[in-house]
């Protein structure tokens, strides 16, 4: 079974479920139409079926490697990864002042769907670079984007993100790179980078590093971090990539998955780089790039959710045991609760873009807090649901499924990085119920108030299920003001659960615009009844606080008994 890239679900949980037509009333985003919109998909589905995917396999047996300090890639990367750079794809939402389409977010994150589904580990490639092209039109200077922003939407040259260190991952502010002034304007960049991802790459001819270093006398913590662009190769007078730089790959990360894509020890030695934006405002620069990476990564869980749940369905369609196990109950549940999670979980990520996208188009604080609230539920509910999934379609396939040539565990391997980087779950979780709610919980009432509204309108079409739907809407609202009367280290026990209450609420809220829509109500039900049904004892568990768990001792942690 190969995979087919969900073209038709896309289009019409974009132009029936999250309302991006509007983005095409907008003067930004005016070339957006609908025929436009259905070529690009078209096209790109076309590409992960034909060029993408056949090349995932290759990367999960033979990865990624370093021979004599230069990579190596997986065998048809390199020629897959052309593809994508000819075609125009890296830069789908790029500026057109640098060669971009200056199309909505929201398409390119379709787009990256698609791509990822058919070769995660190639796709973190052009991913990375697109968030380094978002960081370098917003901080960059002009010097900067002339040179880097038309090679990098190319895809001549590849961008990446260094910030962990072996001492500094989470916390960032330990960093300890530091970044001396050379007296010309540049500087020197000295220290080492752990867990990049493409750090060296030969399928671009230049990697161009974005890397937080320390100045000279910068305050403490991450108020002292500067940003720097540091090139594998110096670009030369014509800007083509000229003298190596004094940096280097150390060696590759042995990963559980994603062998494909070689995860770099990055050692800089004085390396010459450049400063982005501001002295010691890298912190700002840098999470634009993560902003914008952290939706991309929820996507990546959607895509890897349902390339394996595509194999696991083919698989319990042929396989035989008392006729089709696609026909045993339990079998069925697991598929058809997978495919329901799918589609809210993919419906989220695109509502989130197409928020981002009518902030750019119209300056609108509302929708930029819109924005900023759901990025957060889309990466770590998206790689939950990505997880999840290809958790059950592994067990679909039964003991097959543990056996590697079936192809089944690279899924659930590869997708389990994605509950991790760019900020783990937990720390997305944090992230909801701390600053996502300091505005008192506007943001978040004002998208509860429009789930209402949703609800009101579908009760004379779906009265069960907008009725439901109300019902735990006002029990979300209820549990939001009880989390926010909460102290902080309270509200971060419950934040977990809580985030995963709201984006199920989400996934409802999105299933019934698409059942109102379509007037097909099947997989809707489904959610309802056996996802939707979760959020009472997550909720419940997102108010219980956290004295139970600083009182458990770390020694009854580690398995010792108490006394």
């Amino acid at each position: 079974m190969t995979y087919r890239a969900p073209v038709e679900q896309i289009s019409f949980i974009l132009n029936r479920v999250v309302a991006f037509a509007q983005l095409a009333q907008t003067e930004r985003f005016a070339e957006a139409t609908p025929e436009m919109v259905e070529a690009i998909l078209t096209e790109a589905g076309r590409l992960a079926n034909e060029v993408i995917a056949p090349v995932n396999r290759n990367g999960d047996l033979e990865p990624a490697r370093l021979e004599n300090g230069s990579l190596r890639s997986s065998p048809g990367f390199a020629e897959a990864f052309r593809a994508l750079a000819e075609g125009g794809w890296i830069g789908i939402a790029a500026s057109p002042e640098h060669g971009g389409m200056g199309l909505p977010q929201a398409l390119n994150m379709a787009v990256n769907e698609m791509v990822a589904s058919g070769c995660l580990a190639l796709q973190l490639n052009p991913m990375l670079t697109q968030g380094q092209i978002e960081a370098l039109e917003h901080h960059g200077s002009a010097e900067l984007r002339e040179l880097y922003l038309p090679k990098l939407i190319s895809g001549e040259w590849s961008g990446t993100m260094n910030l962990t260190e072996p001492g500094a991952g989470s916390d960032v502010g330990a960093l300890t790179t530091r970044a001396e002034p050379d007296g010309d304007g540049t500087y020197r960049v000295t220290g080492q980078k752990i867990f990049i991802t493409w750090g060296d790459s030969d399928v671009t001819a230049n990697v161009c590093h974005l890397v937080l270093a320390r100045l000279p006398g910068s305050p403490a913590g991450t108020r002292g971090i500067s940003l720097f662009m540091v090139p594998k190769y110096l670009p030369d007078a014509e800007g083509q990539p000229g003298a190596a730089n004094s940096l280097r790959t150390v060696s590759l990360e042995h990963k559980l998955g994603i062998h494909g894509s070689p995860t770099c020890v990055m050692s800089f030695e004085g390396a010459r780089g450049w400063l982005v934006g501001q002295e010691n405002k890298g912190m700002a620069a840098m999470f634009t790039m993560m902003n914008a990476a952290r939706l991309g990564v929820g996507v990546q869980g959607v895509a890897q959710a349902e390339a394996a749940l595509q194999k696991a369905t083919a698989y319990a369609a042929e396989r035989v045991q008392m006729g089709p196990i696609i026909q045993h109950p339990d079998v069925r549940r697991m598929l058809a609760e997978s495919r329901a999670e799918v589609f809210a979980a993919r419906a989220i990520c695109l509502a989130c873009a197409v928020a981002l996208d009518m902030a750019r188009a119209t300056g609108g604080a509302d929708w930029a807090a819109r924005a900023a609230l759901l990025t957060p539920i889309a990466k770590a509910h998206g790689t939950d649901v990505g997880s999840r999934v290809a958790d059950i379609a592994l067990q679909v396939h039964g003991g097959m499924g543990y056996i590697e040539e079936t192809g089944a565990a690279q899924y659930l391997r590869d997708v389990r990085i994605t509950q991790i980087y760019e900020g783990t779950n937990g720390i997305q979780a944090m992230d909801l119920v701390g600053r996502k709610l300091a505005d008192d919980g506007a943001a978040a009432m004002a998208l509860l108030d429009e789930i209402l509204d949703g609800a009101k309108a579908a009760q004379s079409s779906q009265p069960a299920m907008a009725h439901q739907l109300w019902q735990a809407t006002e029990f979300l609202r209820e549990t939001t003001l009880e989390l926010l009367a909460k102290p902080l280290p309270d509200r971060f026990a419950g934040a977990a659960p809580y985030l995963s209450a709201f984006a199920r609420l989400l996934g409802a809220h999105f299933h019934l615009r698409a059942a109102v829509a379509d007037g097909s109500a099947c997989l809707a039900r489904i959610y309802f009844s056996r996802v939707l049904a979760r959020n009472t004892a997550d909720l419940a568990i997102a108010l219980v606080g956290g004295a139970d768990l600083d009182a458990l001792e770390d020694g009854l942690l580690a398995g010792r008994m108490a006394g």
